[in-house]
């Protein structure tokens, strides 16, 4: 993890860096609803925990890119290439091509493909061991699908020696 005096991250490779770690992870989930459904069939709240691994750059030019090991441990690659274009590649599926953008406020900002359509997402960090997600998924016919909000938490450890 960067130094907290590096916080906020202030460029895509410390925000990168700075995402390593153990967190626990509390997801809410919305998706529209049809009158089909129950009145509580539109939202869904999971907890666990996710492992962030920084992956160093494979060149000069290129940020680097995480590697995000999900409860079920299923590990996805995320490669961050320096023209824009995010690798997102996942067991058992092709690899996507999707976009990021960091911006000037320490949010990044990613786009990826979905089944039927694209998910865009939002992370940020509020404090150095607070991130937050917010992910809206786009039908192709550009109706809006789910929506998620995560609250990551990272997992610190006291030293043995400033153990209660």
């Amino acid at each position: 993890m960067s130094p907290l005096s590096d916080f906020p991250p202030s460029t895509i490779e410390a925000f990168l860096s700075f995402c390593a770690g153990d967190w626990i992870a509390l997801r809410s989930q919305f998706a529209p609803i049809n009158s089909s459904q129950d009145d509580d069939a539109w939202h869904d709240s999971e907890r666990g925990e996710l492992k962030v691994d920084h992956l160093a750059p494979a060149t000069s030019e290129a940020p680097g890119g995480l590697r995000v090991t999900a409860p079920g441990g299923t590990v996805t690659t995320l490669t961050f290439l320096a023209d824009g274009r995010a690798l997102f590649a996942a067991p058992c599926q092709e690899t996507a091509s999707g976009t990021w953008q960091f911006w000037p406020d320490g949010t990044l900002e990613l786009g990826c493909p979905a089944e039927d359509g694209k998910v865009s997402e939002r992370i940020w960090f509020a404090k150095p061991n607070l991130r937050l997600r917010s992910s809206l998924a786009h039908r192709a016919d550009g109706e809006p699908g789910r929506a998620s909000f995560s609250t990551e938490i990272r997992r610190v450890s006291r030293p043995p020696s400033q153990a209660l």
